[in-house]
C-alpha cells in the first residue's frame, strides 16, 4: 500500500475525463479518501502531505469554512465554532446529542425530546448531517486535485452497528457534499476485503475495529474470492472518545483544590481538555510517559494542586505526567467491553477463539498497547497488523469503488443484518421477517390475514429487534394498507414484503393479493437507536428469553380465543335457530368457561377451554355449512353442477 499524489497540486481537473469514483472512510476521529490506483488502492494525500484528515469543522466568522487539521488546531485552542467527533451523533436525537457530546450541549440549547440536533455555529445552526457533509465536501476536493478529474461518486463505510437512521444520514451527508454513493459498506467488511486482497488469505478472521466513537466485531470466512459475514456485533457509541473522555476525568481530578473555582464541564473549555487527552493518548503509543500542560483548558487560577491524584502525578502548577501503565489501567474497563462484545459475536457464529485463523485489527484506537495485548489474550494469537489500522477501511472502499464502476469482480460480499426486523401483529406480538445475521441483500415475505368482519384497512407497524412483543422493540415505521375489499375475518390475504438492499436499508410493502392494493415505504426514522440501545436489545432478549416465549405463547392464545368468541358470537346472532335449546346452552356454558379463563393468564387453562367450546359449537358450524351449500345450491339441477 503507498500513498497517493497524482496530479500536480493546484491544476484543475479536467471536466471532460472521465470521473473518478473513490472510497471514502468518514471515521470519528480522522477519515481518509483512496482510490484504485494501478492495480492497488492507494491514500490521496492532503496539501500539507498527509492522508489522514481529522474529522473536525470550524466556521469562521467570515463565513468560511476549515476541515482537517486548521480546524482540529482551533479545537484544541478551545475554539467554540469548532466540531469534532460529529459521527458519534449521526441519525441520533438532540437529547442524545447532548448526553454523547457535552462539550456541544451549550451549542445545541434546550431541545425537544424527538428533535434533530441543531449546532449553532457562527454560520448558522448546523445539523450532523451539514458538518459530516462539509468532510466529504473536503475529501472530495482531496481527491478532485490530486487525480485531476471530477469525483462523483463514493463508496461509504459506516460501523456494522450503524442503524438505518444513521447510514440515511450518512447518505444524506454525501448526497449534499455532491456524491453519489455507490454502496455503504460495512467497515469490518472493508477491512477484510483489503486484508484478504493484499494477502490472498482464507479462513475465519475476526475484524477487530476500535475507532473514535464506535466498536465493531464482525466474523467473516473468506473462501473462493467470497467473503461471508458470519456473525456482526458491537456498540455504537464505545471507542477512543470515551478513553479520552477518562484521561480528561482524570487531569480534572489532579487539578482540583479545595479552592478550585473554575473547571470546564462543557463547551470550549472542555473541547480544549478532551483535546489535550487525546493527544496525550496518541503520544504514549511511542513513549512511556508523556507531560501535558493545561494551560488554554482550564484558567491559571483554577489549576493549584500539587498533589498526587490516583492516575496522574503534577509536575508543577499547570504541568502533568501519565505513564502508559496509568493509561492502561484507565482503558481497563473499556476493553474488557468490547472482549464481552467478541465474546458474544462468537457464541453467535458458533465459533470458538481457536478456530480464528487472524485477527485485522482496524481503527486507530488499535494502536494502543493495551488494546492489542489484550486482544491477543483473548484469542491466543498475535494480531494482523499488516496494514495501517488507520487507511485499511479505505482501502477496502476504494476497492469496492473499482469493483462497482467496472473494474474486476474477484470478491462477492455477504454481509448480514444486524438486529432482526419484523412487525406487529395482534396482542403487541413481533413477528419476524428477517432474522439477524442474516446475509444482505435479502428479501422476505409472510402472509397476513384480517381480525375483523368488513375490516377494509390495516396498519403496518415495522419493528427492529430481538424481543417478542413489539412494544419491547424498536419502532421504525408505521403506514396504512387501505382499499382492502370487505370480508369475513381471515378472508383477506395481505402479502407483506421485508426487502434490505446491499446498504442495509430497509423497504417494505403491503399487497392485499386478490385485489392488487398496494402500499410500500421506505424506512426512514427521524433519528437512531439510543447509543446503547442496540446491545441492550441483545442482551434482553437473552436475559429475557423464557419469559418472552411464556408471555408469546399466553398472548397467541389469548387472541386465538378472542377471535373463537368473536366469530361464534356472530354466527349466533344469524343462526340461532339452526340450535336446540340443550345445545345453545352447551355452546353458552363452553363460552362463560373460556371467558373466565382469559380473565386470568394460565395459558393450558385458556387452551383447554378454547378446545372445549371448538368441540361444542362443531356440529353449529357443521349445521351452518350444510345451510350455505343447500343456499347455494338451491335451484340447480344435478346435471348442471
Amino acid at each position: 500500500m503507498k500513498l497517493l499524489q497524482i496530479h500536480e497540486p493546484g491544476q484543475t481537473p479536467d471536466p471532460h475525463e472521465d470521473a473518478a469514483a473513490v472510497g471514502i472512510d468518514l471515521g470519528t476521529t480522522h477519515s481518509v479518501v483512496a482510490i484504485w490506483h494501478e492495480g492497488c488502492p492507494v491514500a490521496i494525500e492532503s496539501h500539507i502531505g498527509s492522508s489522514i484528515i481529522p474529522s473536525v469543522v470550524a466556521y469562521q466568522a467570515d463565513g468560511s469554512v476549515l476541515v482537517g487539521q486548521a480546524a482540529r488546531d482551533a479545537f484544541l485552542s478551545g475554539a467554540e465554532d469548532a466540531v469534532a467527533s460529529i459521527k458519534r451523533i449521526m441519525g441520533r436525537s438532540a437529547s442524545e446529542a447532548k448526553h454523547l457530546m457535552p462539550y456541544l450541549a451549550e451549542t445545541i440549547g434546550e431541545v425537544k425530546e424527538d428533535s434533530v440536533p441543531r449546532i449553532f455555529t457562527r454560520s448558522g445552526p448546523k445539523t450532523p448531517v451539514e458538518i459530516s457533509s462539509d468532510i466529504l465536501k473536503h475529501l472530495k476536493a482531496m481527491a478532485e486535485e490530486a487525480l485531476g478529474k471530477e469525483v462523483r461518486e463514493a463508496v461509504i463505510t459506516v460501523p456494522a452497528y450503524f442503524d438505518d437512521a444513521a447510514r440515511i444520514a450518512t447518505r444524506d451527508a454525501a448526497r449534499l457534499a455532491g456524491l453519489e454513493v455507490l454502496r455503504l459498506i460495512n467497515e469490518p467488511t472493508a477491512a477484510a476485503l483489503a486484508y484478504g486482497l493484499d494477502t490472498g488469505a482464507e479462513g475465519i478472521y475476526a475484524i477487530y475495529d476500535l475507532g473514535g466513537g464506535t466498536f465493531d466485531i464482525s466474523l467473516l470466512k473468506l473462501e473462493g474470492g467470497v467473503f461471508q459475514v458470519l456473525a456482526t456485533a458491537g456498540d455504537t457509541a464505545l471507542g477512543g472518545d470515551d478513553l479520552d473522555r477518562l484521561i480528561a476525568d482524570a487531569f480534572l481530578d489532579a487539578c482540583k483544590a479545595q479552592d478550585c473555582k473554575e473547571l470546564p464541564s462543557c463547551g470550549a473549555g472542555l473541547a480544549a481538555l478532551l483535546g489535550k487527552a487525546r493527544a496525550a493518548k496518541e503520544a504514549l503509543s511511542e513513549s512511556e510517559e508523556i507531560r501535558l500542560s493545561l494551560r488554554g483548558a482550564i484558567s491559571d487560577e483554577a489549576i493549584q494542586s500539587k498533589e498526587e491524584s490516583g492516575f496522574l502525578r503534577s509536575a508543577r502548577n499547570d504541568e502533568f505526567t501519565l505513564s502508559r501503565t496509568q493509561l492502561a489501567k484507565l482503558a481497563t474497563p473499556l476493553i474488557d467491553r468490547t472482549l464481552e462484545i467478541c465474546a458474544g459475536a462468537l457464541e453467535d457464529a458458533g465459533l470458538n477463539a481457536t478456530e480464528v485463523k487472524g485477527v485485522v485489527m482496524v481503527g486507530g484506537s488499535t494502536r494502543l498497547l493495551a488494546v492489542r495485548a489484550a486482544v491477543e489474550r483473548f484469542f491466543g494469537k498475535k494480531p494482523l497488523l499488516d496494514i495501517d489500522p488507520d487507511r485499511v477501511v479505505a482501502y477496502g472502499a476504494a476497492i469496492q469503488a473499482h469493483q462497482l464502476t467496472g473494474g474486476e469482480e474477484d470478491h462477492l460480499l455477504l454481509d448480514v443484518v444486524p438486529l432482526s426486523l419484523g412487525l406487529e401483529t395482534m396482542g403487541d406480538l413481533a413477528e419476524k421477517l428477517i432474522y439477524r445475521n442474516t446475509p444482505i441483500p435479502v428479501s422476505a415475505s409472510q402472509e397476513f390475514t384480517t381480525y375483523e368482519a368488513g375490516q377494509t384497512g390495516m396498519q403496518i407497524h415495522v419493528v427492529q429487534g430481538e424481543r417478542e412483543m413489539a412494544s419491547q422493540c424498536r419502532s421504525l415505521a408505521r403506514f396504512e394498507l387501505t382499499g382492502i375489499p370487505p370480508m369475513a375475518p381471515g378472508g383477506a390475504r395481505i402479502k407483506v414484503t421485508f426487502q434490505v438492499d446491499a446498504d442495509g436499508l430497509l423497504t417494505v410493502s403491503a399487497e392485499e393479493t386478490t385485489t392488487g392494493t398496494r402500499q410500500k415505504v421506505e424506512v426512514k426514522p427521524s433519528y437512531g437507536l439510543p447509543f446503547d440501545a442496540i446491545e441492550r436489545m441483545l442482551q434482553e432478549s437473552m436475559e429475557h428469553a423464557r419469559e418472552d416465549i411464556t408471555a408469546r405463547l399466553l398472548v397467541e392464545a389469548r387472541v386465538e380465543a378472542q377471535r373463537l368468541l368473536k366469530d361464534l358470537e356472530a354466527a349466533l346472532a344469524a343462526d340461532a335457530s339452526l340450535l336446540s335449546p340443550q345445545e345453545q346452552q352447551a355452546i353458552a356454558e363452553a363460552a362463560k368457561s373460556l371467558k373466565a379463563a382469559l380473565a386470568g393468564d394460565d395459558r393450558d387453562l385458556i387452551d383447554a377451554a378454547q378446545m372445549a367450546l371448538s368441540h361444542a359449537s362443531a356440529s353449529f358450524a357443521q349445521k351452518r355449512m350444510d345451510k350455505a351449500i343447500g343456499q347455494a345450491l338451491k335451484g340447480s339441477h344435478i346435471e348442471e353442477l
